[in-house]
């Protein structure tokens, strides 16, 4: 609706005049858009945190006029309206061929002075974000001395005019936080793509014939008429390899994600420019040769400031704050830190299974008892998997094969029912050698060095042939009949695992064997390759001696951020849940590079200094056990409750149609029924793919 006397958006449109040759600058409100000068759409910013969506145009041509541009964008952030439940808003300005649309999730000062998108009080620039910024008060003091006072508590009014002011490069560095946003300059006519250190917020993009999109999720980008929706078909290889999507790779041709620790400049003229701001590889070569050499118990103290602060700050809203807790580790250190902080129980929330050997929650009420918090507990059986898998396609958006999407799923759905914004302990394994797999692959590593090459060639070729055997139905029939404490499980798996591994015998190659879900992914996909990506700057992983750490470093650079992180915001956003991940506040991950490894790990317990910070708060005989893990038994269900589910994914036509392999899948889904092997991982990973694709009808 056009603005009209009374409206303050009109009588600000009087005030400042239409800007551009042919006035076409626009400005949308929640109700309509306006065509008026865009600095007019600047609000007063008093909204603070919010955890959002948001899409962009740019049209190279400048052919499309500012009312279509305002409707496309409207459309594409109108697909996020999960992300941002609470409202929406646009700004347009059709003489530079760009738009930006907003949803808002509000999350503190509750006022619709917050809105998005923001302009800067120069009116050079515009943006739209999604996070939580937690900066302190020396970036306002720094912008109140060069002249630029905030008018509210806003950090997206902060990260806009510290950007103003300094820079994005000199803003980025005093950011902490997690952030994605797009930052148009109408004075260069460039547009900037930010995403935060760690990757905990997406942000995708792609450049279709005049057409450059952006959206924090790829779903916004289908919306523009310019997208096309072929699969990428080396993307989906990789996919198989790994069961999620790397950045900065997308399951759509043409399409992107920005890097974490990346920002991207699009020029006018659509040239691109593309910077690493922050480089995980050299923080990590950094703390090595520079250890933190601190007693134990002054590095506990030096740990737990550092996580209280952040945690402090990850608590502040105007809306309920809860806590994820399984009972772990990491949850548990999270969860007694924010009871430390807080005057009344703090909320929170467990997932179980109704299979014991999947389910913590009794760890987890332990610790919620001793802690005193106000705890809920929902526990899962296969039908209630079953419901849920319709949704799985619309909320990640792209193929994502990680089994512990559904109970993230549904303990994000039980929190929401309670709060608005939740803490989540991710990011304690990687930080602090939290993961067993870490040390089976480094005793495995220095095995197969003392191997020589002959040896080794001869070893692979026996195991290969084990493999073989394993795989046989008459295999599966005997061992049946053995106890089950004794029974060999998933031996041609392992097998071929170590066959491969005796061929590779490089670190980084055996580590991603070891956690690959189907040896052979580009089989699965013909016609496709996946070429060689490099994995952060290579000369610097050379430089991490030890290989647990560098293990470490590369699940920072990829597994955390491209299926922890992933699975963690489009389950909880899918609720309109915020998420927070205190751990990786970018301050404690440059930390955890500098603790001495005995710090780490001690007489092969791992994660020793976190736990040292945890059994200040909780017993240790709470806390000691196995490590479990957050799965699922959908092992289990393929054969039971889901099982008519996934036979109709997997049946040849379907596969073909999906122009797969069917032949090798259809080999590995019977194994399973027949219980000869466990084919769990590499079948989930072409039944989320299958179910995504025919979601989206690809």
């Amino acid at each position: 609706m056009y603005g009209r006397p009374g409206d303050s958006r009109f009588s600000l449109w009087l005030f400042f005049g239409a800007e551009g040759r042919h006035g076409q600058t626009a400005a949308c409100g929640g109700t309509g858009w306006a065509r008026m000068d865009a600095a007019a759409d600047l609000t007063a910013g008093k909204g603070h945190r919010r955890v959002c969506g948001f899409s962009a145009v740019l049209d190279l041509s400048a052919a499309t006029p500012a009312d279509q541009l305002a409707d496309l964008v409207r459309r594409m952030a109108r697909t996020l309206a999960h992300r941002g439940p609470d409202s929406d808003g646009c700004w347009v300005d059709g003489e530079a061929g760009v738009a930006l649309g907003f949803r808002r999730l509000a999350i503190q000062d509750l006022s619709q002075t917050g809105e998005q998108p923001m302009i800067s009080t120069c009116h050079r620039f515009v943006v739209v974000y999604n996070g939580e910024v937690t900066t302190d008060h020396a970036l306002k003091e720094q912008l109140q001395a060069r002249g630029r006072p905030l008018r509210g508590s806003s950090d997206t009014e902060l990260i806009l005019e510290s950007c103003a002011a300094f820079g994005v490069d000199a803003t980025i560095e005093r950011l902490v936080g997690m952030f994605a946003f797009a930052l148009w300059d109408r004075s260069l006519r460039r547009l900037t793509l930010v995403r935060d250190r760690i990757g905990i917020k997406p942000l995708y993009f792609g450049r279709f014939g005049h057409t450059v999109l952006i959206g924090s999720q790829p779903k916004c980008l289908r919306e523009h008429p310019a997208f096309e929706a072929a699969i990428d078909r080396d993307t989906l290889a990789r996919y198989f390899g790994l069961g999620y999507i790397p950045a900065p790779h997308s399951i759509y041709r043409g399409v992107r994600q920005v890097r974490p620790g990346h920002m991207i400049s699009i020029e006018a003229d659509g040239t691109l420019h593309e910077h690493r701001y922050w480089d995980a590889c050299r923080q990590a070569v950094a703390g090595a040769a520079a250890r933190d050499r601190l007693s134990d118990a002054g590095a506990a103290d030096r740990l737990e400031a550092l996580l209280s602060d952040s945690i402090g700050r990850q608590m502040v809203a105007d809306v309920p704050v809860g806590a994820f807790l399984s009972g772990g580790i990491d949850s548990s250190t999270v969860a007694a830190l924010m009871q430390a902080r807080s005057e009344r129980p703090i909320e929170t929330f467990a997932m179980g299974f109704d299979v014991p050997a999947f389910d913590e929650t009794s760890h987890a009420e332990a610790v919620a008892r001793h802690l005193r918090t106000s705890h809920s507990t929902f526990r899962v059986d296969g039908a209630t998997a079953r419901d849920l898998l319709p949704q799985l396609p619309d909320a990640y958006d792209e193929p994502f094969a990680d089994v512990s999407q559904i109970p993230t799923m549904l303990v994000s759905r039980l929190a929401r029912a309670h709060v608005k914004v939740v803490l989540s302990g991710d990011g304690g394994d990687e930080l602090f050698a939290g993961y067993p797999r870490y040390h089976r692959a480094a005793r495995l590593h220095r095995a197969i060095g003392q191997v020589p090459g002959p040896l080794r060639v001869a070893g692979a070729q026996v195991l290969d042939r084990l493999a073989r055997i394993a795989t046989r139905e008459g295999w599966g029939r005997v061992t049946a009949l053995m106890p089950a404490a004794v029974r060999p499980r998933r031996v041609a798996t392992r097998a071929s695992k170590l066959a491969q591994s005796l061929r590779e015998p490089g670190l980084e190659q055996l580590y991603f064997g070891m956690l690959r879900p189907w040896l052979d992914p580009a089989a699965l996909v013909p016609g496709s390759a996946i070429p060689a990506d490099p994995i952060g700057d290579g000369h610097a992983m050379r430089l991490i001696a030890d290989p647990v750490e560098r293990m470490q470093l590369i699940d920072l650079l990829t597994y955390l951020p491209d299926d922890i992180l992933t699975k963690l915001d489009r389950a909880s956003m899918a609720v309109g849940l915020e998420a927070r991940v205190p751990l990786l506040d970018h301050r404690v991950v440059e930390h955890a590079m500098r603790l001495p490894f005995d710090q780490k790990v001690r007489h092969g317990t791992s994660k020793w200094l976190l736990r040292e910070v945890l059994y200040r708060h909780v017993p240790r005989t709470l806390i000691e056990r196995p490590k479990m893990g957050f799965g699922a038994p959908v092992g289990a269900w393929l054969r039971g409750p889901l099982r008519d589910w996934a036979e109709s994914l997997l049946s040849t036509a379907s596969l073909e149609q999906a122009g797969l392999r069917a032949a090798p899948i259809r080999a590995c889904w019977k194994r399973h029924v027949d219980r000869i092997e466990d084919g769990q991982s590499p079948l989930w990973t072409v039944l989320m793919f299958q179910s995504w694709r025919q979601r989206w009808r690809l």
